[in-house]
């Protein structure tokens, strides 16, 4: 029996895994930072610990939004992420900390005057998901008075994909150039037509006045 339901088990996870969603991790002072694909909390923490070369198990580790230090503990939580979103690895004792120089905003400070230093910040990310990626993607993450934070992402292609968006484009360019070719010969012909139709009805008229 325990081996029957240990079979449906790892069946039903296969057939009903959720989707691999694109996810980004640094280590905890923020000077290495991975790509990395992910459709679990489990199977997240697995691949940091194999991109950021951690001598520890998948569960001994902790994984925090490095924006603002929020502890993922779930996959339900995990999934209202957008995709990319900047993850910080936390082993055990460590704990989050922000950047140097990013004021974070908390809701008894709201009142606290402002201070010359703490006016804005933006940040560029430059990362690759894929190591096939030709020019990597960039992420902009711009903060103001460290109370509100835009990011902006922006994906670049694979060589395959960049070659097939080309092509596209080239086909789509190609077609409306002919479709132009084709209808501005049909106005050239009916403007050749008509003057052809207008000269003897014109020489006619004029014997007829005579």
């Amino acid at each position: 029996m325990d081996t029957t339901s240990s079979f449906i088990k790892s069946v039903t996870k296969r057939v009903w895994s959720p989707p691999q969603r694109p996810f980004r991790v640094c280590c905890h002072n923020r000077e290495t930072r991975k790509g990395i694909t992910a459709g679990t909390l489990e199977e997240l923490q697995e691949r940091v610990c194999q991109a950021l070369l951690l001598s520890l198990s998948a569960g001994s580790l902790s994984l925090a939004c490095e924006e603002d230090g929020t502890e993922v503990d779930s996959d339900e939580f995990l999934m209202t992420l957008p995709n990319n979103t900047m993850l910080m690895a936390l082993e055990p004792g460590m704990t989050w900390r922000p950047q140097p120089g990013v004021v974070v905003s908390k809701s008894q400070d709201h009142n606290k005057p402002r201070t010359g230093r703490d006016i804005a910040r933006v940040t560029f990310d430059l990362y690759r998901i894929n190591p096939k990626d030709v020019f990597g993607s960039l992420n902009v993450n711009a903060t103001f008075q460290g109370l509100y934070s835009v990011s902006a992402n922006f994906e670049c292609l694979g060589p395959k994909k960049i070659i097939r968006e080309a092509l596209r484009v080239a086909s789509t360019l190609l077609h409306a150039a002919g479709r132009l070719l084709i209808t501005s010969a049909s106005m050239i012909r009916h403007i050749i037509e008509g003057a052809e139709l207008w000269q003897p009805q014109r020489t006619e008229y004029k014997a007829s006045w005579n």
